[in-house]
């Protein structure tokens, strides 16, 4: 029925409603017929039978044709409804433009539930985070954002990395690069080990025995990780029942929010129990129309582009302008030591040497993640948000200075 245009649809109507008559006007008149044919005698009775017989004929062929037509339209009352507002439609055009602009979203709508520290909010929630997301919304982003706060040593499982991916980590704790689910595997077994480690030194010392041991990890396309590695999925219950306790605070990445997606078949209470639920981009907004019926939030999160998103069923936008800022100030006041003295200090890698280098031969310029792929091309073909992310890991660190927010972030060599 939705491949039938209403012009179409109107005309199979009218058919069906044809046919549906003929049917039942043949059948009554060949009844009549039968009944007038057996009070008469001789060559009148063979007449007003025969007629009989034909008559029903053309009945069953109407009833043929009526049921085609009805598995053409499927559900009829639907097909009428559909019909009658076409045809309201096209006699009431000019009202629906004007119920149009009345009913369209007020482009300056604010949330009165805003979330603009999504970190407060899940640390008082108490809660690991299930990250839902897809290419190009800024998981990356968020997740930088949320370990440079969180703190512990970052670890990712990520079988689908990039070599650009995740540089502003020690590459060695990227794992599973290249499709190496056995490492991941292993690697996820060994987390098991330690938090049941972390459960005896507690026991015996307190959380003075088990400081300096925070990690944050990172799950990376969690339905995949759940297939092809045997630790994933209690990797994921068993850290989300008590790895925030032991400092051991997990981010599960997936392109969906069912319990199945991150190994918790038939236990989603444990996904809305045991974590905040971030959804980016797209995923956002279908949740605000689909589930919260909420058209103005959807448009809200739509025009904030990635600095908008959903933290559990509350709008949040992030300032990446907030990022570590004070804490580089404060880092260098207290130590007193200038921009050289930190770099040399400092563990970089290729991407970050890079920017430096261009930036010692450009003192006071300001690089612009544009700039850097059309005058660097060891960053050739590297996303935007990714290169503003190594800018703001640099100047996280005290080398260089970031300048602007947003879309117009941008690093300068002091």
């Amino acid at each position: 029925m939705s491949e039938l245009h209403p012009s179409q649809l109107h005309q199979h109507l009218q058919m069906y409603t044809c046919a549906k008559w003929s049917f039942w006007g043949s059948l009554i008149i060949s009844v009549g017929l039968l009944s007038l044919g057996a009070s008469k005698v001789g060559s009148q009775k063979l007449w007003i039978v025969g007629a009989s017989v034909g008559t029903l004929e053309v009945g069953r062929r109407q009833r043929h044709t009526a049921k085609l037509l009805q598995v053409s339209l499927g559900d009829i009352d639907r097909a009428s409804r559909l019909n009658f507002q076409a045809w309201a439609r096209l006699r009431t055009q000019p009202t629906a433009q004007l119920a149009l602009t009345v009913g369209a979203v007020d482009a300056n709508w604010q949330p009165e539930n805003l979330i603009t520290d999504p970190v407060e909010y899940i640390q008082k929630k108490q809660k690991h985070v299930a990250l839902i997301g897809g290419t190009g919304d800024g998981k990356s982003t968020f997740t930088q954002f949320l370990s440079s706060k969180i703190g512990g040593r970052v670890i990712v499982y990520d079988s689908d990395a990039k070599p650009e991916d995740w540089n502003w980590l020690d590459q060695k704790d990227v794992i599973g690069r290249k499709g190496n689910f056995k490492a991941i595997d292993e690697a996820m077994g060994k987390d098991l080990a330690t938090l049941e480690d972390l459960v005896e030194l507690r026991g015996d010392g307190g959380d003075k025995a088990i400081a300096g041991r925070d990690r944050f990890m990172i799950g990376e396309e969690f339905p995949i990780l759940v297939e092809e590695c045997e630790n994933a999925a209690p990797w994921l219950k068993k850290h989300a029942k008590r790895g925030r306790r032991y400092k051991q605070f997990i981010l599960a990445i997936a392109q969906n929010d069912t319990a199945e997606n991150f190994g918790l078949q038939g236990d989603k209470d444990t996904l809305y129990s045991c974590f905040v639920l971030v959804r980016l981009g797209q995923f956002g907004r279908d949740y605000a129309r689909t589930k919260l019926k909420d058209p103005q939030l959807e448009q809200w999160l739509k025009a904030g582009g990635k600095k908008r998103f959903l933290v559990d069923d509350a709008p949040c936008e992030l300032d990446l302008s907030n990022w570590g800022h004070n804490a580089i100030a404060d880092r260098i006041t207290d130590s007193g030591a200038d921009e050289k003295t930190i770099l040399a200090s400092t563990s970089l890698n290729e991407y970050e040497q890079r920017l430096i280098n261009w930036g010692q031969k450009h003192p006071g310029k300001v690089l612009k993640a544009g700039d850097v792929t059309r005058k660097i091309r060891f960053f050739e073909g590297m996303p935007p948000d990714d290169i503003r992310i190594i800018f703001q890991a640099l100047a996280d660190r005290g080398v260089g200075q970031v300048e602007e927010e947003g879309d117009r972030l941008g690093w300068r060599w002091s």
